[in-house]
């Protein structure tokens, strides 16, 4: 684990995670899934009724945590040639900025590629500023400058009623945002972070801290300097089979984001809720909280309510935290969501990460993957 040394004064302030934008076979499908299974309520939509010919899109929200969902009406679009080449996954990671144009120009001044210059967008409440810049894969970064504007979402969208059967809300925010890159790639798009938008390096993982008996992976953390905004960043290790993160490359069809973490106070309640309606988490054998109570010690959740709900805990110097990690939620075996309740721990669950990955093995090993 490495914590960054002192700090340059940001020169290219983030304020966080602003939305996660999934293209998606059926966006109004996909709307319903994470409304009834994620409790999360479609507050916005842009589409053929609102003038938006080519696609369907939702806002979906709970707690600062916000999901755009994009589907195509029509054939022959950009979103149909990525979904035929990745299924469903992220796009786009966008990052709220309190200067859109700024953001931009300091990150393609530094090299990255831009994907559009700085955009103003208007309608009645108010202004968006919006730039892009490429990262890692078909991945984007959308900067969004949002402080003068008091509309639903962004101009062009309008509101739009939950849908019938929305969940209890159990999410309360976007922890972090994982990219899985290729073989000896995870160095570079970590240098990327620290040089375009002078992220620093939060911690890291590997060697034996990171791998099971058949496969291995090395990964890195960076994170701007308020931690509001922090990106995983995984590699495939050499191993005896195929890991977890060669599967997602191959089935993905190249870099991408693997998984989404979100926070939760209540854990059990949101594991509960969700599992009711549908969700699939990763079961974690019986043996693991044999020993947990030993070495995690006291936790908010007694230990034989971890065990009914295999949920996973982990404990470092600054405090603790609770975890679980879904199923893959589409048809490929790629994206999938992972819960956390933290309680002074700002770490990644290190000690479950075996546990985690040889979980995961054996669904590989079921989808004949591994």
């Amino acid at each position: 684990m490495t914590h960054a040394a002192s700090r340059e004064p940001d020169d290219f302030p983030v304020e966080g995670i602003d939305y996660v934008h999934f293209a998606v076979g059926n966006a109004k499908q996909a709307a319903y899934f994470y409304t009834s299974a994620f409790g999360m309520a479609v507050t916005a939509y842009r589409g053929p009724e609102t003038g938006h010919r080519d696609y369907a899109e939702y806002v979906l929200e709970s707690g600062t945590a916000r999901f755009l969902l994009t589907g195509e009406v029509r054939a022959g679009t950009e979103i149909g040639r990525h979904l035929a080449k990745h299924g469903d996954g992220v796009i786009d990671v966008a990052i709220r900025v309190p200067d859109a144009a700024r953001a931009y120009e300091l990150a393609v001044a530094r090299g990255a590629k831009g994907l559009q210059e700085p955009t103003i967008s208007e309608d009645e409440g108010g202004k968006v500023v919006t730039s892009a810049i490429a990262t890692f894969g078909e991945t984007r970064h959308t900067f969004v400058q949002r402080g003068d504007y008091s509309g639903v979402f962004l101009p062009g969208f309008v509101r739009r009623d939950p849908i019938a059967g929305a969940g209890s809300p159990c999410i309360e925010a976007i922890d972090h945002v994982v990219g899985n890159v290729e073989l000896g790639h995870m160095d570079e798009w970590v240098t990327f972070y620290n040089r375009i938008l002078g992220f620093t390096n939060m911690k890291e993982f590997v060697g034996d801290d990171i791998a099971t008996e058949y496969s291995a992976l090395m990964s890195k953390v960076v994170a701007d300097g308020s931690r509001n905004v922090k990106f995983p960043l995984n590699e495939p290790a050499l191993g005896k089979k195929k890991s977890q993160i060669d599967e997602y490359l191959e089935f993905y069809g190249g870099p991408g984001v693997q998984h989404i973490a979100l926070t939760t106070h209540d854990i059990v309640r949101t594991v509960e809720t969700m599992a009711a309606a549908g969700v699939e988490f990763l079961p974690t054998p019986d043996s693991y909280y044999d020993e947990l109570g030993s070495w995690v010690g006291e936790t908010r959740v007694p230990l034989d309510q971890l065990r009914k709900h295999a949920i996973l805990a982990d404990r470092d110097e600054d405090g603790y935290l609770l975890q679980i990690f879904t199923k893959p939620v589409q048809d490929r075996p790629t994206v999938f969501f992972e819960v956390i309740e933290r309680h002074g721990s700002d770490g990644f669950g290190k000690g479950n990460f075996k546990a985690l990955f040889e979980a995961i093995e054996r669904e590989q090993a079921k989808r004949g993957n591994l």
